[in-house]
This record gives C-alpha cells, structure tokens and sequence, in this order.
C-alpha cells in the first residue's frame, strides 16, 4: 500500500502482471476470493474502486465457477480507489 501511496498507481501483483490484468472481485466474490487466493495471510488491504471512472479498462470476463470478474486491464490510478479496510 505504502508504493501505492507513493506512485499514486498500483501497476498489479505478480499474478496480475504474468495474466496482463489486474484482478478485481465484486463484494459478493470478496469472501470466496480472500478464502481461495488469500487464506492464512493477514493484513490484507480491501480497497473499493470506481469502476466507472475506469472506463473501457475494465472487462468483466468469465472465471471461478463462470461467475463474471472485473478485470482492470490498465494501471490502477489511486483516485479510482473510494475506500480502504484493512483486514486482520
């Protein structure tokens, strides 16, 4: 979060570089997500973010069990990011 801050744009985690997307998931995929690709870690950082001010950067695509995901495939500005919860 702090290079975040600091850059005031998020370029993607590893996974998201090596699939040429950033991942993003919907508050009903949250718990799903976090339970498949995060379990064990903490201080995970949730952030909400406009997808309207992401325009055509943004591609639901089909994923886990055919639900539709919103992908990011662009950088992710920091002013795009409406709120922040750390989650221990």
């Amino acid at each position: 979060w702090a290079d975040f801050e600091r850059e005031r744009v998020f370029r993607g985690a590893p996974v998201d570089i090596a699939d040429g997307y950033i991942h993003l998931s919907t508050a009903e995929q949250l718990e799903s997500t976090i339970a498949k690709h995060f379990a064990g870690q903490t201080c995970l950082m949730i952030a909400e973010v406009d997808l309207i001010l992401l325009g055509d950067a943004i591609r639901w695509e089909e994923a886990r069990g055919g639900d539709l995901f919103p992908h990011i495939y662009a950088e992710l500005p920091i002013h795009a990011v409406v709120s922040l919860q750390k989650r221990d």
